[in-house]
């Protein structure tokens, strides 16, 4: 007899949201070997704010073409190696994010991710004891979007 708790499942890409940053329905790529989520963003300024250090930064969208400009707790600068094995430093905010009925406060790192076909990527720090990932699925926790089987974006 198994004490495991049943986690919710989670396709290759979900639509997901960080209410406290006021963005909603951010296309995001499930990634279980990256450690870090990671989100397009552009570091504009930090500075402080009741003692606390904040990080303000511009989530460019290209369709339809917005920018939103966005404040956070600043957490900490991190070396974080990309999939291409180089190392840079990334500003990481810790903020509230919801995939499906689940929220939770996650750590993000802010990076360019202008050539990437998604705009936030989920690691697993963010999946760990709250999700299981079936790759052959996308939109499992996106009731806006039909369930797809398969990997064709």
């Amino acid at each position: 007899m198994s004490d495991k708790k049943v986690l919710p499942v989670v396709g290759w890409r979900e639509l997901v949201h960080l209410p406290e940053l006021g963005l909603r329905g951010i296309p995001a790529k499930i990634d279980t070997g990256a450690r870090t989520s990671s989100l397009h963003g552009v570091v504009l300024d930090e500075f402080e704010r009741d003692g606390e250090k904040y990080v303000r930064f511009a989530v460019d969208f290209e369709k339809p073409h917005v920018r939103q400009i966005c404040e956070a707790v600043h957490v900490d600068i991190r070396g974080i190696t990309s999939s291409n094995g180089e190392t840079q430093y990334r500003y990481v905010i810790k903020t509230p994010l919801k995939i499906g009925d689940i929220k939770f406060r996650a750590e993000i790192s802010l990076a360019d991710r202008s050539d990437m076909k998604f705009p936030m990527l989920i690691g697993r720090s963010s999946l760990r004891r709250r999700f299981v990932v079936d790759s052959g699925y996308s939109w499992l926790q996106t009731p806006e979007m039909k369930v797809k089987k398969g990997h064709k974006p």
